[in-house]
C-alpha cells in the first residue's frame, strides 16, 4: 500500500481505550498515532496498549486543536457520527491521512471539525466503542487501497491468486523526450517560450 497513515484522539474519557487504539494502530502498520487535548499517559494506557505502541510508533501529543500539525499534504479526516459526514463504505481515503476520533462521552469539537478536511461516519445504529471504530477505520484503509485477491462472487476465499504486480519497462528521460512532453503541455500565463 501506497502513502501513510497516523490515527489520533481528541480528548481522552477512558485512557485504556486510547491505548487499545494505539495498540490496534501499531498492528495496522500506522505511521505515527497522536492525542490533541487529551490527558493520556502510556501508564494509563498501557493495559489495553499490550504491544507498547507509543514506544515502537512515533507518539504525538498536542495541547490543543490549533498545535495540531500534520505532515505536509497529509489529510485530516475526522470519524464522528453526524449527518453531513461521509459513510465509509463511500470513501476513498487519502493517500497520506490522519485520522482523529472523538472520546466516548463527547464527540470531535466544532474547532477540530472545521480543521478537517473530511468527516467520515461508520454506518452504524448508534457510536461504537473508540477503540473498535478505528479499527473499523484502519481495516476499510487497508482493504481499499492495499493490494488482495478479487473477492469471490460465492461465499468463501478468492478463486484465484493476486497476480504478480509487473513493473513497466524504464523511462528515460532525453531531451528529445523531454521536448515532446513540454511541446503536449496546454500553454500557461506567464510561461517562458
Amino acid at each position: 500500500m501506497r502513502g501513510y497513515f497516523g490515527i489520533g484522539v481528541e480528548g481522552v474519557s477512558k485512557q485504556a481505550n486510547v491505548g487499545g487504539l494505539f495498540r490496534s494502530a501499531h498492528a495496522f502498520d500506522a505511521s505515527f498515532v497522536f492525542t490533541v487535548a487529551a490527558d493520556y499517559t502510556r501508564r494509563g494506557g498501557r493495559s489495553a496498549d499490550t504491544s507498547d505502541a507509543v514506544e515502537q510508533v512515533p507518539f504525538y501529543a498536542f495541547p490543543d486543536v490549533a498545535s495540531l500539525a500534520l505532515p505536509h499534504g497529509c489529510k485530516l479526516v475526522g470519524v464522528e457520527l453526524v449527518d453531513d459526514a461521509i459513510p465509509l463504505p463511500s470513501f476513498h481515503h487519502p493517500a497520506q491521512a490522519a485520522y482523529v476520533l472523538g472520546r466516548e462521552r463527547g464527540s470531535l469539537t466544532q474547532a477540530m471539525l472545521a480543521r478537517c478536511d473530511f468527516v467520515l461516519k461508520i454506518p452504524t445504529r448508534f457510536c461504537v466503542n473508540l477503540g473498535i471504530a478505528g479499527a473499523i477505520v484502519m481495516y476499510d484503509r487497508v482493504t481499499s487501497l492495499g493490494r488482495f485477491a478479487p473477492r469471490p462472487v460465492r461465499a468463501g476465499g478468492p478463486d484465484a491468486e493476486l497476480a504478480a504486480h509487473v513493473h513497466g519497462r524504464p523511462i528515460f528521460r532525453t531531451p528529445e523526450r523531454m521536448a515532446l512532453h513540454e511541446a503536449e503541455l496546454p500553454a500557461r500565463e506567464g510561461r517562458d517560450e
